[in-house]
């Protein structure tokens, strides 16, 4: 994979833990504001909503602060929170110490996969020194096999001020050690807030969690699509013209309204994402779960900042232990807007509880069959993130249709150079290929040589059934491939098999390159009559039925033998049931215009006079010129085209 674009160093660091265990006093210790902002809020004495603050440390790294609720009924919001940050402060009371919300806030810090924090014991003001041995050993049991495992536990009180400064201390060490992200350009900000202010319209905040965004751009709202033009970006409450990976993050928009977004939706360029109600993943299966979880079990998916109802579709198992990992398949009641290795939690639908999450490997993936080893094998080989065999599996997948390149960069979330990299290095070993420059379309090689196999056996088929015709029509051909055979595609079919030598192209007509047009004994003498019988009958032709009478032949074999020597330019058919031989057209042909010439028109009973046949064969002879662009009408008369 690629060494991703590594941005500017911006660090978020999250509260977690049970509720009233002092997590909004403590943030507000450190950084002197007050995350409760809601009435209800103030008059429950309790988080609701997701609360934010910065905090500048003494060495200049500045952090944003996401202080989330610790209320059971509010994890979701917890959930949504956590979503970009790169840290944790697990806070516990000092008074009550580990409690089931701090159980659950650590299974979702782990299973998005936070890998840096610290834990913060408040209240100790409360407690005597006796107490508060006992809650460390709680702690140190509680944080076992955890990323905090071996993390700092520092004992604080909001009240008092003690153990602040050992805290501030302590954030700067974390902080050090983080490394700066390494993200993808595709810009992405999960949405976690919507509000409108007076004088600036409609303003939207939340994690910037890649990219980057700049005031006068344009930007989409994902799944709605809505579009709207960047007019104002804060970051920490600082007016600046860009945000980029890192950053808490608020923009006012233009002629946006309120109503038309929510929490869970996200930011993005127009047309760079893609919504789906389907996803591909990891699925781990928390040990703490009690009994095994089953095929189509009903969940709550939270990814970013959405949560949405869906169904587990297990690929590979009718059931998944507590502790397991699994292939799974999530359907969803509506769509999210995902790109590869976003993680994810799944709670259960009812009793609401955090059960499991993951990692999503496809963010737009087809509906998969259960139990197809190729696709379980696939989307296992999609997670040792080799490039090259990531595109070749989606492009299996995706059949004749194939991808395009801005589904390419989602499915790999890589930057467009480095996906220009790889598709040009499978296309120099013909594992893809390119079936559209324009929209940049891609097809796996498996599938090219499928439907050039089927353009040859349909060919083949044509031939067989009508061995007297020169060939089938290019409009014929394609109509018989699969429908997502554009004309451009098409068309790259047809120069593949010819440069292969496998087909011949003459204008419109398309035939194997082996292939031609051999008559039987009984039909080359056919083709004899006709040609005499038409030559001796000039500008007064039978038609079919008659002419079949006379030469005693069966309908059929008359009409395909006319047919060919159509194709082959010795017979011309100028209406239905009416073919001339091709030497009295010309000489017709060259008399009229040699007419025209010197007298500039013709009447049709002047033609009439220069044919010498009845008023049946004038009017299809006259009109067959004007179909040819050799005369044009112009009232009752005739005129050269080309002196028009």
């Amino acid at each position: 994979m690629e060494s991703k674009i590594v941005l500017s160093k911006e660090i978020i660091l999250g509260t977690a833990g049970h509720i009233d265990h002092g997590k909004t006093s403590l943030v507000k210790a450190i950084t002197g504001t007050d995350t409760d902002r809601l009435k209800e809020e103030k008059k429950r004495g309790i988080t609701i909503e997701l609360g934010f603050a910065s905090l500048d440390l003494p060495n200049g790294q500045h952090i944003g602060l996401i202080d989330v609720p610790g209320h059971e009924k509010f994890i979701k919001h917890m959930v949504a929170g956590a979503t970009g940050i790169d840290f944790v402060a697990m806070i516990i009371a000092a008074d009550e110490g580990v409690m089931q919300q701090t159980i659950e806030h650590m299974e979702i810090c782990s299973l998005l996969d936070i890998q840096h924090g610290l834990i913060c014991l408040t209240k100790i003001d409360l407690v005597d020194e006796e107490w508060l041995e006992l809650v460390l050993d709680d702690i140190k049991e509680f944080s076992k096999d955890t990323f905090l495992e071996n993390a700092p536990v520092l004992p604080v009180s909001s009240h008092t001020g003690e153990g602040i400064p050992e805290l501030i201390k302590t954030l700067e060490t974390i902080s050090a050690v983080i490394p700066p992200r390494f993200a993808s350009t595709i810009f992405r900000l999960p949405i976690d807030r919507v509000f409108t202010m007076k004088g600036f319209g409609t303003v939207i905040t939340g994690s910037l969690i890649s990219g980057q965004i700049n005031v006068g751009e344009t930007i989409m709202i994902y799944p709605t699509k809505t579009t709207s033009k960047v007019r104002g970006i804060q970051v920490h409450n600082k007016n600046t013209d860009t945000a980029a990976s890192g950053m808490r993050t608020a923009i006012n928009f233009q002629g946006l309204e309120k109503t038309s977004v929510k929490r869970g939706y996200v930011l993005g360029i127009p047309e760079k994402l893609k919504s789906s109600y389907m996803l591909d993943t990891t699925f781990h299966y928390l040990k703490t779960n009690k009994k095994p979880i089953k095929n189509r079990a009903r969940i709550r998916f939270h990814s970013g900042t959405s949560e949405t109802i869906g169904y587990l579709i297990l690929l590979e198992k009718d059931e998944i232990k507590p502790g397991e990992t699994g292939i799974v398949q999530i359907r969803l009641d509506t769509p999210v807007t995902c790109v590869k290795d976003d993680k994810f939690v799944i709670r259960r639908y009812s009793p609401v509880r955090t059960i499991g999450g993951g990692k999503i490997l496809n963010p737009i993936p087809e509906k998969h069959q259960r139990f197809k080893s190729e696709i379980i094998n696939g989307i296992k080989k999609i997670d040792e993130n080799q490039i090259e065999d990531i595109i070749s599996f989606h492009l299996d997948q995706a059949g004749y249709k194939g991808l395009n390149i801005k589904e390419l960069i989602i499915m790999t979330n890589t930057s467009e150079k480095q996906l220009n990299k790889s598709l040009v290095k499978l296309m120099s070993s013909q594992s893809i290929i390119q079936t559209s420059k324009d929209n940049k379309i891609f097809i796996h090689k498996n599938f090219m040589d499928k439907i050039m196999d089927k353009a040859l056996s349909n060919l083949k088929d044509y031939h067989s059934v009508n061995p007297l015709k020169e060939g089938m029509s290019k409009e014929e051909l394609k109509s018989k491939l699969p429908v997502e055979t554009d004309t451009k595609f098409f068309n790259l079919i047809l120069i593949r098999l010819i440069k292969e030598n496998k087909i011949f192209q003459d204008k419109n007509i398309v035939r194997l390159a082996k292939h031609s047009v051999s008559l039987a004994v009984d039909q080359k003498e056919v083709k004899k009559n006709i040609l005499k019988e038409l030559k001796e009958s000039g500008l007064s032709p039978l038609g079919l039925a008659a002419l079949c009478t006379k030469l005693k032949i069966e309908n059929n074999l008359a009409k395909d033998v006319l047919m060919m020597l159509v194709e082959q330019k010795t017979i011309i058919k100028i209406k239905e049931d009416l073919w001339f031989h091709h030497e009295p057209i010309d000489i017709l042909k060259h008399n009229l215009i040699n007419f025209l010439e010197n007298n500039e028109e013709i009447s049709t009973s002047d033609f009439k006079k220069m044919t010498g046949v009845s008023r049946k064969f004038v009017i299809a002879l006259i009109e067959y010129f004007d179909t040819q662009k050799v005369t044009i009408r112009i009232g009752d008369i005739r005129r050269l085209r080309n002196k028009i």
